[in-house]
């Protein structure tokens, strides 16, 4: 493998990280208190089945990404880590999706099941959520383009023309 694609596979893994822990601070320390009808509820990310799967996703991904990047020095490692890197980018897409589809319902509501929006209740929750989700989001992105790179890289070999 040419050191520029090094370089660069090894930046973008290094910006994954970087998303993947900011998706996991943020999402861990999202809590917010809010009274009603002298009834006080606790929104956390743990209340949540879809947040705590997203926490659990990224900081996988995250683990992955630092021994991903001692491994990527390694020539053996390349078809293991175009798999890992398939997997990881599966996991991203799989938990940010359903993290959003339950931060649209916080947001929003569903008025069909009777469900209100709790955003207006406590905002400070909903912020660090959404902080979470951009930063899940932007994780799984360039996990897709690292895939792509990790597929190149591998297969590459295969069609170059011998003359």
């Amino acid at each position: 493998m040419a050191k520029s694609t090094k370089i660069f596979t090894n930046t973008l893994r290094l910006l994954a990280l970087a998303a993947t822990v900011v998706a996991v601070v943020f999402m861990v320390t999202s809590h917010d208190s809010a009274q009603v009808l002298n009834l006080t509820f606790t929104a956390k990310y743990s209340n949540t089945p879809a947040f705590k799967y997203l926490v659990i996703g990224e900081a996988i991904a995250g683990g992955y990404t630092v021994i991903s990047i001692f491994l990527s020095f390694k020539g053996l490692f390349w078809r293991l880590i175009v798999i890992l890197d398939m997997v990881t980018t599966v996991l991203l897409t799989s938990s940010i999706s359903a993290a959003l589809a339950i931060a649209q319902v916080g947001k929003k509501g569903n008025t069909h099941a009777g469900w209100l929006p709790i955003c207006g209740q406590v905002p400070d929750f909903c912020d660090n959520v959404t902080v979470a989700l951009i930063a899940g989001f932007a994780a799984a992105i360039i996990y897709f383009v690292l895939l792509l790179c990790s597929l190149y890289v591998v297969l590459s070999p295969i069609f170059v023309a011998t003359p």
